[in-house]
């Protein structure tokens, strides 16, 4: 995994943990690809490449804002 890649995961890694805290998804973690993100989002796991997950976790995240 190069340098981008490590910081893509550990920014998507940040954003999964604040969605879970904020009850938005119920688990996340890496998937079985080291291109792809797990996110566990109404009871259905997700097998997300990273930057569609990274772009998942944002929305959801703005979503819950300003709702």
């Amino acid at each position: 995994m190069n340098s981008t890649q490590a910081a893509l995961r550990d920014e998507i890694r940040e954003l999964a943990e604040e969605a879970f805290h904020q009850k938005l998804i119920s688990g996340h973690g890496d998937g079985a690809d080291m291109n792809e993100y797990q996110i566990v989002y109404q009871g259905k796991p997700r097998h997300l490449p990273l930057e569609q997950a990274r772009f998942f976790l944002t929305n959801l995240l703005y979503r819950s804002r300003i709702h």
